[in-house]
């Protein structure tokens, strides 16, 4: 059963690193670069100091350096627990993908790219979702992109980006509880209101 999953997530992977082009590579490789995306984090942060306050923007930003760390070790934790080679790693898929990643690191089960980025989209959406009701698309939208881009460059399977992006949905959204019971204890308030 797990083999068979491995050989059609494989399959997947073929066909979806397949549809690229040259002419797109500028653009995937700019997407999964980690520093491509500080201003819509720098805005993130603002808009998050505009409607939320000085102190509610300290705990978050205290908050997202806990789930970032959270992402990456889980992802570590699985990548050194199950060992899958990366697609890139492989010898009979060499002349198969298109493998236009600058590195490619040793194993890839799951995606920390994937992981990290939905957590962030996850949290800040629910975060600002009273102030930004469509923010949250825009921003489920954008980790999709950088989740995909993963598999275009030729590092990650989909089975990787799946797994990720449930784990980064589920400590997104356990971060923002924690915020939400941080921010309103801080106040003084019942907890289970929310921002």
């Amino acid at each position: 059963m797990i083999e068979e999953l491995l050989t059609y997530d494989e399959k997947l992977f073929v066909f979806l690193n397949g549809l690229g082009t040259s002419s797109w590579d500028g653009f995937w490789l700019t997407v999964t670069h980690k520093l491509t995306f500080i201003p819509l984090y720098a805005v993130l942060l603002f808009l998050i100091y505009k409607k939320l306050g000085l102190k509610s923007s300290l705990i978050t930003l205290l908050v997202v350096a806990v789930m970032i760390t959270c992402t990456d070790q889980l992802s570590n934790l699985f990548k050194y627990g199950f060992e899958r080679p990366r697609p890139c790693r492989l010898p009979h898929l060499e002349n198969t993908i298109r493998y236009i990643a600058t590195r490619c690191g040793k194993y890839g089960f799951f995606s920390a790219h994937a992981a990290s980025s939905m957590a962030l989209a996850v949290f800040v959406g629910l975060l600002l979702k009273k102030h930004f009701k469509n923010l949250i698309f825009i921003l489920l939208f954008w980790s999709v992109l950088v989740s995909f881009s993963r598999i275009y460059v030729g590092v990650h399977y989909p089975l990787d980006i799946i797994v990720g992006m449930f784990f980064g949905s589920i400590i997104g959204w356990v971060a923002y509880k924690t915020v939400v019971f941080l921010d309103q204890k801080f106040k003084g308030k019942n907890p289970s209101n929310d921002l």
